[in-house]
């Protein structure tokens, strides 16, 4: 069904465009509108691009519900391929890659874009996309956009956290402002831990669960067109200050509920919030706030996750030449917590505050040809943490070797990092760009 929609969207792009094609300004494009030749200008401006890929990553201690050590087994190759047509653009992007630990030949559109500007202040960009945007450094507030947790803890680039859906995007710029909307016609939630490649603890057993008979899996809201999403941002300048305004209306992206009868679902969410941006004490400082209001408005139901307040600030500064040290806070403060005491087991709740603390090291050496990071999260309140150490070597324009490791750890097995510590790998990557 997603497949379908996708090509829906590429396929009405054209009769939105052509209905306002009358308002734009062909000169910011060059070319003309739908029709004519535009294929063999098409053909003339295309641009093709892409890589192969070999990686390969290993667990640093045995996970007993897991037979294979491998985290990261595959061979990858992408193609891009973007060009105009007329006075509209698009954009190709697709993976095929052999993976030996979910064990088969894998397809991943990331990208299948049809851009166009309707009127001279609006851009219109229909069909797969990865889409972005907040403050955070690997961390999420207002940016509902899915993830894939599963490509971030085996040791794939980091580009490929943030996970490809089939939306809508319409944007209008104003002199002092923007403004940005987002429709998603069907839900898309993150590729989440669901015991494949990782096991994960599971509170309604006590223990740790993995597939195929701890599969954790949930049914995908997919009625339209209820079942959508809808994001916005209204963003602009104040002087060398960026500003930005959220708002989402849709799902819990994990499944994070369950209903009456014990199966995992994706509970209703909207979330609300801010963001600010700009230069601080010869470095880049930041800070975001979201509201995020759940279907459980009393914080009785202990299926259902009670609302939260979420606080982000950071800050980014060179050190020395080519050294750049970046660090943040960020809190979950859950509400109407008396009323989850009352409803919950202790065993495994989680606290009132959550607090997270990360820190990020990047040196660049050898003309910038070898990078070297260091990313940690900490939670002093979950007692947990999670360590990304990095290096990379680029030989030539073509080809560049990775190597790092993702180390979990914690006092408990419940808390979000610490579930994970029979998952930390070791993992290198081998890429060739043309």
């Amino acid at each position: 069904m997603r497949s379908a929609l996708i090509a829906a969207l590429l396929l009405a792009a054209p009769a939105a465009f052509a209905a306002g094609d009358t308002a734009t300004d062909s000169a910011d494009w060059g070319g003309d509108a739908w029709g004519g030749d535009s294929w063999s200008q098409d053909q003339s401006a295309s641009r093709l691009h892409g890589f192969f890929e070999a990686g390969i990553g290993a667990r640093i201690q045995d996970d007993p519900l897991l037979e294979d050590d491998l985290t990261l087994g595959e061979t990858r190759g992408r193609l891009e391929w973007a060009g105009e047509l007329g006075s509209a653009r698009y954009s190709l992007k697709g993976d095929l890659y052999a993976d030996a630990v979910e064990n088969g030949l894998h397809g991943d559109l990331r990208e299948a874009v049809l851009s166009f500007t309707p009127l001279q202040q609006v851009d219109i960009q229909a069909g797969q996309q990865v889409l972005t945007w907040g403050t955070g450094d690997m961390l999420f507030l207002n940016d509902m956009f899915p993830k894939d947790w599963k490509s971030f803890f085996a040791g794939r680039d980091e580009s490929y956290l943030k996970a490809p859906a089939a939306s809508i995007k319409g944007s209008y710029f104003a002199d002092s402002f923007s403004v940005d909307l987002v429709w998603t016609p069907l839900f898309e939630s993150d590729r989440y831990i669901d015991g494949e490649r990782f096991s994960y603890f599971s509170p309604l057993s006590g223990g740790y669960q993995a597939a195929p008979d701890g599969k954790l899996s949930a049914d995908d809201p997919d009625d339209l067109p209820e079942d959508g999403e809808l994001a916005a941002r209204i963003s602009g300048l104040s002087g060398a200050t960026e500003w930005a305004l959220y708002g989402y209306r849709g799902f819990w992206k994990q499944p994070m509920g369950m209903d009456s009868l014990g199966h995992a679902i994706f509970p209703r969410l909207d979330v609300y919030g801010a963001s600010l941006r700009g230069t601080l004490g010869g470095g880049i400082a930041n800070a975001e706030v979201a509201w995020y209001d759940g279907k459980d408005s009393g914080g009785d139901d202990p299926l259902i996750p009670n609302d939260q307040l979420r606080l982000l600030l950071g800050y980014d500064h060179e050190i020395v030449p080519h050294l750049t040290g970046a660090g943040q806070y960020y809190v979950e403060w859950t509400q109407d917590y008396d009323a989850l005491r009352r409803t919950s087991a202790a065993d495994y709740r989680a606290d009132q505050f959550r607090h997270v603390l990360t820190f990020r090291l990047t040196w660049k050496l050898m003309q910038d040809n070898l990078t070297l990071s260091w990313f940690n999260y900490w939670s002093p309140s979950d007692q947990d943490y999670y360590l990304r150490p990095q290096a990379s070597y680029r030989f030539d324009d073509h080809w560049t070797l990775s190597g790092g490791a993702n180390l979990f750890g914690g006092k408990q097995e419940h808390t979000f990092f610490g579930q994970f510590e029979n998952a930390s790998n070791v993992w290198a990557r081998l890429r060739y760009g043309f």
